[in-house]
């Protein structure tokens, strides 16, 4: 009588299931999440100290988006850089350009503000095609070619005028003073347009071939080349898409301040940098979202208000606690590509 044997089986090898942390560093949303809920965080705790000073109106909320409807422009445009792997140190002298630019033409020329406007943005848009041009072709490095644009439109500023040129306009002073009201609050027309660029700028970047080239070339630059993607035409785009944006702001921002002067927005292509890390794109490029974007601008505007509401704080302490996110999401960054790596 034969008897069989059975050869036993090794165990199936499993792969250990990730954990909840490395689950949710993977999760790309992460960090637009982080942003909202800061956000939250930081309106409840304006509530529920300064109830009694009014911080509750609804025309607390919606300054924030007047005040800095500028503001959120510029980062829109960095946005697009930032996706695509590059950076933008042009922006803030091309503000101060702009509003030179307009306040000059408008008071000094006596043109029309309609007239203005779109010869302003075409000069912000070639100023970005340029450097988008001349960083592809002759393959500079982005910090060092927009750092030029960065001298070029200030030193272009101090052509115009060293001195301040103040808009007496009554056009200009009417379309500064419009509103949109809303019931509980209003809007400036500044804050509109940024608002409905925002939009624009969501529609382009998800659901147009054009936005997933932007993630495709920030992403991976040799891969994008090899799937046959128009690489030079995204970088110019983006950059040109960055110029258009800078002049734009300007003109809100002219609207805004209603004068032009050779040291306006000194110093705001960081803010509009920093808005757009604290909103979650990735410095290294290819992962984001705009959403992300109007998230940071609006911390950055809560920080403001707060420290406008205390009273006893310097204004400095809005770079102080804009360093501080920064660091806190540049870690929170640093976490996920390792994650992404290992």
């Amino acid at each position: 009588m034969s008897t069989t044997t059975k050869t036993p089986t090794a165990p199936e090898s499993r792969t250990p299931a990730p954990s909840r942390a490395a689950t949710l560093l993977g999760d790309r949303r992460l960090p637009v999440l982080v942003t909202a809920g800061l956000f939250l965080a930081m309106y409840v705790a304006g509530l529920s100290r300064y109830q009694n000073y009014g911080f509750g109106e609804p025309q607390v909320f919606m300054n924030l988006f007047i005040d800095n409807g500028y503001l959120l422009v510029a980062a829109v445009g960095v946005t697009f850089v930032i996706l695509s792997g590059g950076i933008d140190l042009s922006v803030g002298s091309v503000i101060g350009f702009t509003t030179m630019f307009t306040a000059w033409l408008v008071e000094r020329q006596g043109l029309p503000i309609l007239v203005v406007i779109p010869m302003a943005l075409a000069v912000g848009a070639f100023g970005g095609f340029l450097m988008g041009y001349v960083i592809h072709n002759f393959e500079i490095q982005p910090f060092i070619v927009t750092l030029a644009g960065l001298f070029l439109f200030r030193g272009l500023c101090l052509v115009i005028s060293k001195e301040s040129i103040s808009i007496g306009d009554p056009s200009v002073s009417s379309m500064a003073g419009a509103q949109v009201n809303l019931g509980a609050g209003f809007l400036s027309i500044g804050a509109i347009v940024a608002l409905v660029v925002l939009a624009g700028a969501f529609y382009v970047l998800h659901y147009t071939r054009f936005g997933r080239r932007v993630y495709a070339v920030g992403g991976n630059e040799q891969s994008a080349l090899l799937m046959g993607l128009p690489q030079g035409g995204t970088k110019i785009a983006v950059y040109t898409i960055s110029g258009f944006c800078s002049a734009l702001a300007g003109l809100l921002f002219t609207l805004y301040i209603q004068s032009g002067d050779p040291l306006h927005a000194t110093g705001m292509e960081l803010d509009a940098i920093a808005a757009v890390v604290i909103g979650g794109t990735l410095l290294t490029g290819g992962s984001g979202y705009v959403i992300g974007t109007l998230f940071g601008v609006l911390v950055l505007g809560l920080i403001k208000s707060i420290i406008q509401f205390e009273g006893t704080l310097s204004s400095w302490w809005t770079k102080i606690a804009t360093g501080v996110l920064l660091c806190a999401f540049i870690l929170i960054q640093r976490a996920m590509t390792t994650r992404k790596k290992a």
